[in-house]
């Protein structure tokens, strides 16, 4: 069995997985690197941004209360406002929870590894923000998924839309895309979580990514390598021909409606065909940039950074604009908050 304990190339010094816990040292018989001793790993982010790094701390803050903010407001008035009854909003509410508690799982630590010198992380840490980011990222996928049929029924069978769309089979979806999101991540995740580290542990990304991580581990890992991709696969194959096959069902049946029907049905699909054009583009981008181009470990970083939060980011401002019944709950939201803040003031003041 191949032990792989570093990868030495131009990108990657070996200084740079110099063990910093005194758990995991090097022989100084052998060379080699005795083994359980890694307790922690330290994420390498981008530390060697220098000046830059405080610009990207401020523009991913930013980002991050703009998506905590602009989610809450949706999940906020999908949940409070009775006259966004639609199954459609039930979708949309739990798609923006995923997308916060998606982006809190790399975000947070990210910002406090911009303020720190080292950016330390726990192995239970690791492989639960590992675990969670992968699966939050498939249930988001899955989500849009059940979006895609939701829509997919109000226009090809909008008389049994109400009959079909029922609260059991709300849940039963949403149970569905959580389900199936587990399928697809626990098997990987697991079989990292149970390979031995031995050293080194610094892991080249800006969070504890899968494939990173999986570079650590001292055994041979192509059965992991080779479990990971088929999980991969079937989440993206499986979400995208189902959405795919959505939309073409839904464009046979608009070919068969009046200019009028045509333009509403398309402008009920417009939000959600968006923001899944930009999350699988994104995807594909992000996959396409590690593998052509050269790109330094530090831009390749980046990228991934800033093209995950680019659907949480997006989604309510898209939502928002392209929705009028949303812009108009939130504006009665507002208008509600308003009189209060007002005679809090007064009472402020006298």
């Amino acid at each position: 069995m191949e032990l792989v304990l570093f990868d030495i190339s131009p990108e990657s010094p070996r200084d740079l997985y110099l063990p910093l816990s005194t758990n995991h040292r090097s022989s100084s018989v052998n060379g080699t690197l005795e083994p359980h001793g890694v307790t922690f790993f330290i994420i390498q982010g981008l530390t060697n941004l220098s000046e830059r790094k405080m610009i990207l701390f401020v523009i991913l803050l930013l980002g991050y209360i703009i998506i905590l903010g602009g989610n809450s407001m949706i999940i906020f008035v999908a949940s409070t406002d009775p006259k966004l009854t639609s199954p459609m909003y039930f979708f949309l509410y739990n798609l923006s929870l995923v997308d916060m508690v998606y982006t809190t799982t790399t975000i947070p630590k990210m910002l406090s590894g911009f303020l720190t010198d080292v950016n330390t992380i726990s192995m239970p840490g690791c492989f639960l923000q590992m675990h969670f980011f992968i699966q939050l990222g498939v249930t988001g996928y899955a989500i849009l998924t059940v979006m895609a049929y939701d829509r997919y029924v109000a226009i090809c069978n909008p008389l049994r839309y109400t009959a079909i769309m029922t609260r059991s089979i709300k849940l039963l979806l949403i149970m569905g895309a959580w389900g199936f999101a587990i399928f697809c991540t626990l098997p990987a995740t697991s079989m990292t979580w149970k390979r031995p580290y031995c050293g080194p542990n610094v892991v080249r990304n800006g969070w504890c990514d899968l494939s990173s991580v999986r570079r650590l581990v001292c055994a041979d890992t192509s059965v992991d390598n080779i479990v990971s991709v088929s999980f991969a696969i079937l989440a993206l194959l499986t979400t995208g021909v189902l959405i795919l096959t959505s939309y073409v069902l839904i464009g046979v049946s608009m070919l068969r409606m009046g200019v009028a029907q045509r333009l509403k049905a398309f402008g009920t699909c417009a939000a959600h065909l968006t923001v899944v054009s930009i999350s699988y583009g994104s995807a594909s981008f992000v996959y396409i940039s590690y593998r052509v181009g050269n790109f330094s470990a530090e831009d390749r970083i980046i990228v991934s950074v800033l093209f995950s939060a680019l659907t949480p980011f997006l989604n309510p401002i898209i939502y928002s604009l392209r929705n009028k019944e949303l812009q108009e709950s939130i504006r009665r939201t507002l208008s509600r908050f308003r009189p209060a803040a007002v005679i809090a003031l007064k009472d402020v003041n006298t």
